[in-house]
């Protein structure tokens, strides 16, 4: 526990009392979706995903949508480039220059 009088610690009164006060019911709400339709496509990314939500009657933003599935831990899937892994077997050639 933080003591307050304490002589070599100083804390700015804010932090001290602040308390976080959550998502909105409208956000929450919004989770909900994004979940439902991320089972269903999980390749969506945050554009399809604000496009998807938008054509079912949402006024909602990329960057609203971006923050709640990077709070939700959401990522599409999708293939990545794997151009730095070699090939089995391929011969691996000295660099001369």
């Amino acid at each position: 526990m933080i003591e307050p009088d304490h002589p070599q610690l100083s804390i700015a009164r804010s932090s001290f009392y602040y308390t976080p006060k959550g998502e909105i019911e409208q956000n929450l709400g919004l989770m909900r979706r994004i979940d439902e339709q991320v089972l269903e496509t999980p390749f969506f990314d945050v554009r399809q995903m604000t496009w998807h939500l938008r054509n079912n009657g949402h006024l909602v933003n990329e960057k609203r949508i971006r923050r709640l599935m990077r709070l939700m831990g959401l990522m599409p899937i999708y293939q990545k480039p794997n151009t730095s892994r070699p090939a089995k077997g391929h011969k691996t050639y000295p660099y001369r220059l």
